[in-house]
């Protein structure tokens, strides 16, 4: 625990007792010293009978060291959960023995008639008392009328989203808009206050015309814009595809992808690294880590959040970095910007997060463009799942990514395969995980610490212009 300033020290009442809910103390820094006090008695010879001698005492202290942390026991001790079922006549009877399997059983063990019991999944996440403020009731304007309740509104926000004015299209849509809607043009009018905003604006007009179709990933890539105004930019300027090849995507408005063969190489592809035995690795040997990970859980009650960074006025004098060190700070023209690695596959180089979504046009290997070209001329359908591409190019592309993928962790790591031999042509072919377990979380911007887990953009989105 204490090479874990993150932990709080668990004190259990009953150690041997699964159900012993413990005591947490918190960490606190501190400067005090310990001490080793002998105290030694020396008795004095007794000359008279009569008299008596009191023993002469003497105290010896010795500095073992100086101790800098402390563990304070401040909460309360909480529910202590006991294994004991109740019978009508008010006896108590344990069940420790008729629950607990400390020993590999018969199956006579499992199929005892035993009373209900269902022990807690979880005791309470708060072990010091605090006031709970309710919130008072809405006061609503005369003549207002409660909705109707229906499965959409039984639960509300707290606070209801602010809309962007997204406009989104399916694939199955046979019309596409051309124009944004009038509160997304009001919206970025009122947000649109200074040259800046301008210049970002004509930036992102001229990226579009280049290329109609973009990731928001590509676009922060190429150019320097808030977070927040990015996303009121966008809908001002194209539209948001959910479903289909081009899924996750901004289109500009007026184009439409299913009716241009050309439109294949703007095509999203939902690439995930692989890792497993099979592999030759685990998830853990992988140099990209997880943002989240079941093997590093702790409870909420063992964990203490850590304070702030306290900014010193050193600090505020030399400039915070973008990692909130001192140092020269960014020019406004990079100041968000991510880097190219984030939208753009390069032979040699590791993602930077376990799931991306990447463009067939970012793929810049010939090995992959070859597969996607192999139809150019051809193309004579556009399809939900393959749009203009041959059917399972998608396959394809993944495959020859992971071995690309392989071949670098080999190399930074080649005690990971030792013992693994490659196939006689020298192509390995792996397997496609396809994993539901997509994060939905938003992309943090490189100049605040981007996120170490995967980038899953397309379910943030829908989320932030709904």
């Amino acid at each position: 625990i204490y090479a874990d300033p993150a932990k709080r020290l668990e004190l259990y009442f009953r150690p041997k007792d699964p159900y012993c809910h413990p005591v947490c103390a918190n960490r606190f820094p501190t400067s005090t010293m310990l001490l080793r006090v002998r105290r030694s008695t020396k008795k004095k010879q007794q000359l008279d009978a009569e008299e008596q001698i009191q023993p002469e005492v003497q105290f010896e202290m010795e500095i073992l060291g100086i101790v800098t942390t402390v563990y304070k026991f401040q909460g309360m001790s909480d529910f202590q959960y006991l294994a004991m079922h109740s019978s009508p006549d008010g006896k108590q009877t344990s069940m420790y023995d008729k629950v607990l399997m400390l020993k590999p059983e018969k199956e006579e063990f499992f199929n005892k008639d035993l009373p209900l019991y269902i022990p807690p999944p979880i005791f309470s996440r708060l072990d010091t008392p605090v006031d709970y403020f309710y919130r008072p009731d809405i006061q609503h304007r005369e003549g207002y009328n409660n909705p109707q309740v229906s499965g959409e509104n039984l639960i509300g926000l707290s606070r209801a989203r602010r809309p962007h004015n997204a406009i989104f299209v399916n694939f199955d849509d046979e019309e596409i808009p051309t124009k944004p809607l009038d509160a997304a043009v009001q919206n970025w009018k009122k947000v649109c206050t200074n040259p800046v905003d301008k210049k970002v604006e004509e930036e992102l007009r001229k990226l579009f015309e280049v290329r109609p179709v973009w990731s928001r990933n590509a676009v922060k890539a190429n150019i320097s814009v808030h977070p927040d105004k990015l996303k009121v930019l966008l809908p001002y300027l194209a539209y948001y595809m959910l479903t289909g090849p081009w899924r996750s995507l901004w289109v500009r408005f007026g184009y439409d992808p299913r009716k241009h063969p050309e439109a294949k190489i703007y095509q999203v592809l939902d690439f995930r690294i692989r890792c497993g035995m099979k592999y030759g690795y685990a998830a853990t040997d992988m140099p990209v880590k997880a943002k989240r990970s079941t093997y590093n859980y702790s409870l909420p009650i063992t964990v203490k959040k850590q304070g702030s960074h306290t900014v010193s006025v050193h600090d505020l004098k030399q400039g915070l970095g973008s990692a909130g060190t001192s140092g020269a700070k960014k020019p406004p023209s990079s100041r968000y910007k991510l880097k190219e690695s984030v939208y753009i596959f390069r032979e040699g180089a590791l993602p930077p997060y376990r799931q991306m979504f990447y463009q067939l046009c970012d793929l810049n290997v010939e090995s992959l463009q070859k597969i996607i070209h192999r139809n150019d001329g051809t193309e004579s359908e556009c399809t939900e799942r393959d749009g203009w591409c041959l059917a399972k190019t998608s396959d394809d592309l993944r495959d020859s990514m992971s071995l690309m993928i392989k071949q670098i962790i080999r190399s930074t790591r080649p005690a990971l395969f030792s013992n693994t031999t490659s196939s006689e042509d020298g192509k390995e072919q792996l397997a496609y995980e396809s994993g539901e377990d997509e994060d939905d979380e938003e992309e943090e911007e490189e100049d605040f610490k981007p996120s170490d887990g995967s980038e899953n953009e397309m379910e943030t989105e829908i989320l932030d212009y709904v």
